[in-house]
């Protein structure tokens, strides 16, 4: 067991040095921040190359106890089909907008979850409204409204 997740330890640690390589010349047209665009993801890399050089370099097996749940098949179709959705949301942010975008994956996505109908329906609807307000108004971060356009005051 050790010997595997030392391998996958070391697999994830190429593949951040290799996300770090690629994230390091990007340069944006303008910025607003004083660090600039790629501060965030090479932070991002820098933490997660920090925990597998950890699991690396771990003297004893990471072991699970009986409490945590099984990966079985039912387990893992939901952590495919949560992975399919964000990929979808990712691919619908820009044409459809932030607000619908995630309206349509977030409803899902609650009911993946054990969430009922209504109270999924209202909550994602309601909260998608707030984090575009949120993001929009109070952070001035920018967000597409991709078909609702027709709303931007």
């Amino acid at each position: 067991m050790l010997v595997f997740q030392r391998l996958f330890a070391l697999a994830m640690l190429l593949v951040c040095l290799v996300l770090a390589v690629m994230a390091w010349p990007y340069q944006a047209a303008f910025s607003y921040e004083p660090v600039g665009p790629r501060a965030y993801p090479l932070l991002m890399l820098a933490l997660l190359g920090v925990s597998f050089l950890y699991m690396l370099v771990r003297p004893t097996a990471i072991v699970h106890s009986e409490d945590e749940p099984q990966l079985d098949r039912p387990t893992l179709s939901k952590i495919a089909l949560c992975t399919v959705l964000l990929l979808v949301f990712a691919g619908l942010f820009e044409p459809l907008g932030f607000v619908l975008s995630s309206i349509l994956i977030g409803i899902p996505m609650a009911r993946l979850y054990g969430g009922r109908w209504l109270p999924s329906v209202v909550i994602i609807t309601l909260m998608s409204v707030a984090l575009y307000w949120l993001f929009d108004r109070v952070m001035d971060v920018p967000l597409p409204l991709g078909l609702l356009d027709f709303l931007e005051i």
